[in-house]
């Protein structure tokens, strides 16, 4: 079969296919009467990763969908990272993955069904991994080729994460590097380097099941991942969920490696300016280059985590048992609200 590249059939691809910020806040604004439930513990109106329903027994179910169009030409790849990243909204909350439906749009007078069945194999190896079943799903003739899951999860309510939850003092970590929105459209343009694509594939398909383990622990106060909105776009949501501001030591955030060659050349996602006029008057301190990654559209990105600040050492040390160690020293913390939500020190 003639090598088909799967990034030529879509306008934009994995999680900078988000509709931004501010544009997403009206299409959910409603002056309709909505059915409440106290048995609802998380909805959308808190810009949380996932829904929570209690069960009643001191557990809750998490529900979660995310797809998107291709950011890799290989399908198999795609189906890799679309499931990864879907699964990330469970872990995000703390909880446990139990089973996956697929959602698949394929422009069937376009591209061939083997291509399909590839990106579905594809999301199997993950869920495989994660130890659920992909367990059905539905398919449409699309415009587009687009993929993902819904996923649903358990969670012991004590350990419930909410992006809602940090303290004032609570240290920031992040278990990923940023910039795979950059090299995705560095590979879209045929412009990536073999050797900063296996970078990418490889930070793209890596569950972030450490969620999971990280949810036991009560000194974790917080927790969200990094995806479409960038850093700062899901940092401003957790400060603003908790009426708090926060501040970022930039030397301390990692990104892949030869990010700045391409940002350099301007090969960059549209989508990353789009983040930042949704939040540019909430940020002060960004640098010529740290601009690039803190706005980044990232997919499947790494764990934002709030520690309590009496335990940032005990976290440090659970982040190298799980073989996090690059990621073991805070990005940042949380202070008292100020005029602006973001504070970035030593931008380069």
């Amino acid at each position: 079969m003639e090598e088909i590249r799967l990034t030529k059939f879509s306008h934009g691809g994995g999680c900078g296919c988000k509709i931004a910020p501010d544009v997403l806040e009206n299409i959910l604004h409603t002056k309709l009467a909505t059915f409440q439930t106290e048995k609802l513990l998380v909805g959308y109106g808190t810009k949380d990763d996932a829904a929570v329903y209690d069960l009643g027994n001191g557990t809750g179910v998490i529900s979660t969908v995310d797809f998107f169009m291709p950011m890799v030409d290989d399908a198999f790849d795609f189906g890799r990272i679309a499931a990864a990243n879907a699964i990330s909204d469970v872990y995000a909350m703390g909880g446990k993955p139990i089973m996956a439906t697929a959602v698949l749009g394929w422009p069937i007078s376009k591209l061939p069904v083997e291509i399909a069945q590839k990106v579905i194999d594809g999301a199997r190896t993950i869920c495989n991994s994660a130890n659920i079943p992909l367990a059905g799903g539905h398919s449409i003739d699309n415009l587009e080729p687009m993929f993902g899951l819904s996923v649903n999860g358990l969670i012991e309510l004590k350990n419930l994460k909410k992006n809602s939850g940090a303290k004032k003092g609570d240290h920031l970590f992040l278990t990923k590097k940023l910039g795979v929105g950059t090299m995705a459209t560095a590979l879209k343009r045929g412009e990536l380097k073999d050797e900063h694509k296996a970078n990418m594939i490889g930070q793209l398909t890596s569950l972030n099941s450490i969620g999971e383990k990280a949810g036991c622990l009560s000194y974790v106060n917080a927790m969200t991942d990094v995806t479409g909105f960038g850093l700062l776009g899901h940092l401003t949501e957790m400060a603003e969920a908790a009426n708090l501001s926060a501040e970022i030591d930039y030397q301390s955030v990692r990104v892949l490696e030869g990010l700045e060659e391409y940002t350099s050349r301007n090969i960059v996602p549209d989508s990353l300016y789009r983040n930042w006029k949704s939040h540019e008057n909430k940020v002060e301190g960004i640098g010529a280059f740290s601009f690039f990654p803190l706005n980044d559209p990232q997919t499947n990105g790494g764990l934002l985590i709030s520690v309590d600040k009496a335990h940032a050492a005990d976290f440090s040390n659970f982040l190298k048992e799980q073989g996090y160690s690059d990621f073991s020293e805070p990005i940042g913390l949380f202070v008292e609200p100020a005029d602006k939500r973001i504070k970035i020190k030593n931008a380069k």
